[in-house]
């Protein structure tokens, strides 16, 4: 009898627990946010490569390209991207110039600027159009997926090799360089005036008159208190503000 009990009671506690006490272990994780990223650049082989680091980064980021900033504006006016990655120096319109449209046509989409200078300035007058980021080509293998990360999140990100100069542009270092002083307009003349560029060619890229040209002329040289345009190509080398390619800048 009492071995009959034993075993009754065994059994009660032996009881099993109902299947749907398990149902929560079996509901998959919820996936990362997805994220659509535009990459603007006008060189084939490192558009494919920046494509390549991004689609490493994340199995849920998806990628279009477009070899220009009138290309990407016309993307963007028939899909929506979360992100896009911009080269600073194109030949047609630059990334800055880009930067500014962007602002109007998505003001939600931010914007991670790629760059072959390392000079704080490009990255100061970056920041100060809406720019979200700023890498240098040279970091961009290592440095671009953690920075879309880092901006998809709500922060900013800057290359630590760039923000070292940054900071110290900011401790008035480097800060009394007289380019320092002038407007985006001003910085972007000059820049194609040392580059050697004629003020025809000038007038025609930034769609302002030959006179207008020469007043600016006139206004970056007082300002940065050189005498020559000879003397702007030798301070623009020095500071490393000159590239292979000047396109379209800044619009009034």
């Amino acid at each position: 009898m009492f071995r009959h009990e034993v075993r009754a009671d065994s059994a009660r506690r032996r009881k099993v627990v109902p299947a749907e006490s398990h149902t929560a272990d079996l509901t998959p994780a919820s996936p990362s946010p997805c994220a659509a990223i535009l990459v603007i650049d006008d060189h084939p082989i490192v558009r494919e490569g920046l494509k390549r680091v991004l689609e490493r980064g994340d199995a849920h980021w998806t990628v279009a390209e477009a070899s220009g900033g009138d290309e990407a504006l016309a993307l963007m006016r028939q899909q929506a991207f979360d992100l896009a990655v911009v080269d600073v120096s194109m030949p047609r319109m630059t990334g800055l110039e880009f930067l500014r449209r962007a602002r109007l046509q998505a003001p939600a989409m931010r914007v991670l600027m790629v760059s072959m200078h390392s000079d704080e300035q490009y990255a100061f007058r970056a920041f100060r159009m809406g720019a979200n980021g700023y890498v240098t080509k040279d970091s961009a293998a290592t440095d671009l997926a953690e920075a879309v990360r880092r901006i998809q999140a709500g922060g900013t990100y800057v290359s630590a090799e760039l923000s070292e100069r940054m900071v110290l542009n900011l401790s008035d270092q480097h800060g009394n360089a007289s380019h320092t002083q002038l407007s985006d307009r001003e910085f972007d003349v000059m820049r194609r005036l040392a580059a050697g560029r004629r003020p025809t060619e000038i007038a025609e890229a930034l769609h302002i008159s030959v006179k207008t040209v020469s007043t600016y002329k006139r206004r970056i040289l007082d300002r940065m208190q050189l005498a020559t345009a000879a003397s702007l190509t030798r301070y623009a080398i020095e500071h490393g503000l000159l590239d292979d390619e000047v396109g379209p800048g800044f619009a009034d």
